[in-house]
């Protein structure tokens, strides 16, 4: 069925309810940025395949909106399909909220899946419509309604992290919950984002493609805690460790029902940017709501001991696996034919080499040439390019261990290049050191930090359209927040790099229909000095993989440029070098050769 056709069903479903406009964002049911098959409407209805993006349906029109990274991709996708590509950040681009309040009459209906739909973003629908009285209808699932052939909800089996790797129990991270509750005066506290509940159980799944969670909900009240998930997917062991631990569960589509029972007269901590409408309405009868962001997204942001130990040795391991892709593809491009696709299966057969690997912690984005201006390019059978002894070759990738999770982007020469090609190479490289050896004070947020990775760039007046750097998850999501490195303060928050936060450097440069360049590195923040000037941090680099030499034009190094990249490849030859042999071992040595600036 074409894109066309499954609009003008979901317009005669809208039709028949009186919905004036229909919302269907990327979401689960806990505000996840990657969502089981189950969960792919947007994909579905639109047929764009990106991990970020919301559509936006009325009678007579349709508009997809989606971040920089997947403009190229969305406007190619969206050929023929009569939906707008809305470019979010971009000049005279409105926000979701102004354009359906544009386009709607007075007491007009908006309608959307309310469990995939939280809360905050419900509040800005109504808040832009002010003065219209529009009305919100998030009881149906329109888009699933049309979907003929949808997946079932995924229920894979739950398994525990050691004790050893995750270094705090679960009733320890519980108990420290519960002071936080007691600080905010709340009664009950409600978790939904996946990611938290992995982590503050010490548990993980498969419910999610490179994500190790499972579908659940949990609520937390001073003496005992409801966890609501499939049965069926916790062992009897777990089980019962579990009960032990103060936590009951119960059947995943219970929550509702239960917070209806029990909210009334209470104090409720819910966080509006994971907790959906429709289990905030569940919660009418509170006494109060607490609507800010829940104290387990800092717990797991900031690393603990064990975290931090498992997370430099997991990067060892992945370090070895890509520098073996890297000798491998240097010595076969040209010699033996290779393609966008048929590289990513060698990478991971590589990692899959490692002792405790357990997956990609991300679908690898392997763009050659002009696939490398696709900032989160994906090959697909038509799309995948034969890769030849000339050019770059943009790969960004990761893994995750049983001890931790790895984000990794190097851009490789594969043969000539051109002056335009070695220029924006080294501009980001330059960027990408002054990050990464930044000392900066106690307080900073990405924010500040950002101009670091981007002034090489400024200087030439270009720049790239994503964030410098996300924090990461331990064997969680590869993106984790709240700490983020972007210029712009609406869309980086207000929160301070801490000790122990774990964040990509990732500046970017992307030349539509040429080449792409990005040099990412994952980075540990740790406390440096603390004197009558204040306290001062500096960041670790936790990748270890060598920077392709090839690609950099010398004239444009200064002499603190060399010495950083000397530095941060001496670290990466004692790194891994006790992990190769022979020709692989011989090639990390020049690899890692010093440079001398002239």
């Amino acid at each position: 069925m074409k894109t066309t056709e499954k609009l003008d069903r979901l317009r005669a479903e809208m039709k028949k309810r009186n919905i004036d406009a229909y919302v269907i964002p990327t979401d689960d049911f806990h505000g996840s940025e990657y969502v089981g098959d189950y969960f792919k409407c947007r994909e579905y209805i639109s047929g764009f395949t990106g991990s970020a993006g919301t559509l936006v349906v009325t009678k007579d029109s349709a508009a997809l909106w989606t971040d920089g990274r997947y403009f190229l991709q969305a406007a190619d996708q969206l050929k023929e399909s009569t939906i707008d590509l809305m470019k979010m950040g971009e000049k005279d681009v409105p926000e979701i909220p102004e354009y359906i309040s544009g386009k709607l009459p007075k007491r007009a209906k908006v309608g959307f899946d309310g469990r995939t739909v939280m809360e905050g973003f419900a509040e800005k629908l109504i808040n832009a419509a002010d003065g219209k009285s529009v009305r919100l209808c998030g009881d149906e699932d329109l888009a699933g309604i049309i979907w003929e052939d949808r997946p079932e909800l995924s229920k894979k089996p739950v398994w525990e992290v050691p004790l050893e790797v995750s270094g705090k129990s679960r009733a320890e991270k519980l108990s420290r919950v519960r002071e936080k509750m007691k600080e905010a005066k709340a009664d009950m506290i409600v978790i939904s984002a996946l990611e938290e509940i992995a982590w503050l159980l010490n548990l993980r799944g498969g419910d999610v493609e490179s994500t190790p969670v499972f579908l659940s909900y949990m609520v937390i009240g001073d003496q005992e805690a409801r966890l609501f998930a499939a049965k069926e997917i916790f062992s009897a062991k777990i089980r019962k460790e579990l009960a032990a631990d103060g936590i009951k569960i119960m059947a995943y589509t219970g929550v509702e029902r239960y917070l209806k029972s029990c909210s009334e007269g209470k104090t409720i901590w819910a966080d509006g940017s994971s907790v959906n409408w429709r289990l905030m309405n569940c919660m009418k009868k509170a006494e109060r709501i607490i609507k800010k962001a829940d104290p387990v997204k800092q717990m797991k942001a900031v690393k603990n001991e064990a975290e931090r130990e498992g997370m430099i040795d997991a990067h060892v391991k992945d370090g070895v696996a890509v520098t073996r892709f890297m000798y491998w593809l240097k010595k076969n491009v040209g010699r033996v034919r290779m393609t966008e696709l048929g590289a990513a299966e060698k990478l991971h057969e590589f990692r899959a080499e490692q002792e405790g690997f357990l997956e990609d912690s991300f679908t690898t984005i392997m763009g050659y040439g002009p696939h490398g201006a696709i900032v989160h390019y994906s090959a697909t059978k038509e799309s995948d390019a034969e890769i030849f002894a000339k050019g770059l070759l943009l790969i960004d990738s990761g893994g995750h261990y049983i001890n931790g999770t790895t984000d990794i982007t190097r851009t490789v020469v594969c043969g000539e290049l051109t002056d335009e090609e070695k220029r924006g190479f080294t501009l980001v490289l330059k960027g990408h050191l002054n990050l990464q050896s930044a000392v900066f004070k106690y307080g900073c947020g990405g924010e500040a930090l950002d101009i670091l990775a981007r002034q090489p760039l400024w200087d030439e007046r270009m720049d790239y359209n994503h964030g410098t750097g996300h924090g990461v998850g331990f064997i969680l999501s590869v993106h984790e927040g709240p700490q983020r490195i972007h210029w712009n303060a609406a869309l980086n928050g207000k929160t301070a790099i801490e000790d122990g936060m774990v964040i990509s450097d990732e500046p970017g440069l992307y030349i539509e229909g040429k080449f792409g360049v990005r040099h990412e590195n994952l980075i540990l923040c740790e406390t440096d000095v603390e004197n009558e000037f204040g306290k001062f941090m500096h960041f670790k680099a936790l990748t270890m993989v060598p920077i392709d030499k090839a690609g950099i034009d010398m004239s444009l190094m200064s002499k603190t440029d060399v010495e950083r990249l000397n530095a941060y490849h001496k670290q990466v030859w004692n790194a891994l070098s006790p992990y190769l042999e022979g020709d692989e071992k011989e090639w990390l040595k020049e690899a890692t050769s010093p440079l001398k600036k002239r």
